[in-house]
């Protein structure tokens, strides 16, 4: 997250530099008509961590909102304030105003200073304050919320054995129609009504009462469950209907729907 915020930083320091003429213009240091200070943020896009930081940060800097420039290019979500403080003035004092809340200290990015904060102390880093230099006394101050990397996925393990694409059950979801039962040494035995078949882990060859048969796919585990192929319950007498992305097995009178499992 760090990387992100400090790399939009720069983007941001380079630009605020670039907008100093339009903010200096949209909040002048001496305004004919006094603005009043913001007590609140009124965009329904702020996040609560942007919006609870900004008043705060507005309260201690005596800060005015002001439309953020669009080179910024911030999140719907940022608030930009005009102070009339130095940013040397402003950094030591919104530092100690944050407290715990402050990961680390304020990190220059160019002219600017970036500092990131969190909702609660020890909490995740939720948003960030920017401060860039307008004159010798006059900062902009920029809240907004700090962006996530996403997470990449985690791969999913595909046990050893199965076939990719091809439709299996746990034999836990069989329970009520197919019995399981572990033989030890990966083998297994499955029954259903008056059907036995017995099965080996890696191997399409299988047993049932009546004698040797082939499954269409070998069984395989995840170390704790028999992963069962759905086109091997045939061997069992059982039917297999599709409803919709779910499948009803179908053992003499028993059934029941389940969802398989494709890998």
């Amino acid at each position: 997250m760090r990387p992100n915020v400090l790399s939009a930083a720069l983007t941001l320091g380079t630009a605020l530099l670039l907008a100093s003429a339009a903010a200096q213009t949209a909040a002048p240091a001496k305004p004919a008509t006094p603005a009043t200070p913001a007590k609140g943020v009124s965009s329904a896009a702020t996040t609560k961590a942007v919006s609870a930081l900004s008043i705060e940060v507005s309260r201690a800097v005596g800060g005015r909102i002001l439309s953020c420039p669009d080179a910024l290019k911030l999140s719907p979500r940022a608030v930009c304030l005009y102070s009339t403080q130095a940013q040397a003035s402003l950094r030591p004092l919104l530092r100690g105003k944050l407290g715990a809340r402050a990961q680390g200290e304020w990190k220059t990015t160019g002219k600017s200073n970036v500092l990131l904060v969190s909702e609660a102390a020890g909490a995740p880093v939720a948003a960030f304050v920017l401060l860039s230099p307008i004159s010798d006394k006059e900062t902009l101050v920029v809240v907004d919320a700090a962006q996530a990397t996403a997470t990449p996925a985690a791969k999913v393990s595909v046990p050893a054995g199965v076939t990719r694409g091809q439709p299996y059950v746990l034999g836990s979801d069989l329970a009520g129609v197919v019995s399981v039962a572990s033989l030890g040494g990966g083998k297994y035995r499955l029954s259903a009504d008056d059907n036995a078949l017995t099965v080996t882990v890696g191997q399409r060859s299988a047993q049932t009462s009546g004698g040797a048969v082939e499954l269409p796919l070998a069984p395989a585990t995840d170390g704790k469950n028999l992963i069962f192929p759905v086109s091997g319950l045939r061997a069992l007498g059982c039917t297999v209907t599709p409803a919709g992305g779910s499948l009803t097995v179908a053992c003499g009178s028993d059934s029941v729907g389940l969802k398989p499992i494709v890998f």
